[in-house]
């Protein structure tokens, strides 16, 4: 994966190409990239939120291991940021293909990026892709999974967008709003590059996938050809994505329960963990305990585990009195 300013990476699109133009998100792509912004957290300030709460459990990870995919000029190798062809990709399946990959793939995909292998990965055998995939993993679970859900929402938002703009607009005026530095130009799309990149790919009817992701600030190619076609790019609404929801409405409510409780009523019309209406709220998933309890007891809120977290729902009850104010 580079990024875009400079040289050009050309598609040659067919008619079949520019009629199968798909969105998807790839878990593995997001948690790929977030290692430029822990590289230089200068050049991703929407993302500085997240980069100050991550902080402690970064420490306990294998930050060798993870720095090691990225390298001075923020290129990270392509199996990083895979091509998804589905908008349901899990990240365990995505790791999966990972651990799965030859020894020489793996090599391969590092000297295209970096040129070298880092001292983290120049191991004998399938040990250094081992290490990666456990560092990944462990980054995943301390870093992105209890923040997955708020991530999820953007990127869903921002296909859902585009999706709608392709369908009134059309394939112009979708690319002309995707990035500064992407262009189409008839049936050829070009995306500028600060690299020394410089190449053009017939994509002969494979098809063209892009990515919205949080962690690039203008668009994102593969590095090598044989990867399959696929851009990503930023996804819109970031800006907003850490500062606390304000929750309008419920007036009369709030005046009785409080708006912090009528906040949460509000905000529990579908299941969600105390992390999640932390997050959304911008307090610690304590002071969500806290209110919750206090709800629950009241008849308002109910409560179903769900694997390893508990989600929490208003009752008929808490929908009658939302109505009624």
């Amino acid at each position: 994966m580079t990024d875009a300013t400079g040289h050009a990476l050309r598609y040659e699109l067919s008619e079949a190409d520019l009629a199968d133009i798909r969105f998807a998100i790839s878990p593995l792509s997001e948690l790929g990239l977030s290692l430029r912004a822990l590289r230089a957290p200068d050049r991703f300030p929407m993302q500085l939120g997240w980069i100050r709460r991550t902080e402690a459990e970064r420490a306990q990870l294998d930050l060798e291991g993870l720095l090691a995919l990225v390298d001075h000029r923020m290129w990270t190798p392509d199996f990083l940021t895979p091509r998804p062809l589905s908008p349901l990709r899990r990240l365990e399946d995505e790791l999966a293909e990972l651990e799965a990959m030859p020894v020489a793939e793996f090599r391969r995909q590092v000297l295209a990026a970096h040129g070298r292998l880092p001292a983290a990965y120049a191991g004998p055998g399938r040990a250094p892709m081992r290490r990666m995939v456990t560092a990944l993993r462990d980054y995943w679970q301390a870093c992105f999974e209890p923040y997955w859900p708020r991530m999820r929402t953007v990127l869903d938002a921002d296909i859902v967008y585009r999706g709608r703009v392709l369908a009134q607009q059309g394939t112009a005026a979708m690319f002309a709003d995707l990035s500064p530095n992407v262009t189409l130009s008839g049936s050829l799309l070009e995306v500028r590059l600060k690299s020394e990149l410089d190449r053009t790919d017939a994509v002969g009817g494979s098809g063209l996938v892009l990515v919205p992701t949080l962690f690039t600030r203008r668009a994102s190619v593969p590095v090598l050809p044989d990867v399959g076609p696929s851009i990503m790019y930023a996804a819109r609404g970031q800006g907003a994505m850490w500062a606390p929801e304000e929750v309008a409405g419920a007036d009369e409510v709030a005046a009785l329960i409080g708006r912090a409780r009528t906040n949460l009523l509000l905000m529990l019309e579908e299941p969600l963990s105390t992390t999640v209406l932390g997050l959304r709220l911008g307090v610690t998933p304590s002071a969500v305990s806290q209110h919750l309890q206090a709800l629950r007891r009241g008849g308002l809120v109910a409560a179903t585990r769900h694997g390893r977290s508990v989600l929490y729902l208003r009752t008929d009850l808490a929908d009658r009195l939302l109505g009624a104010g």
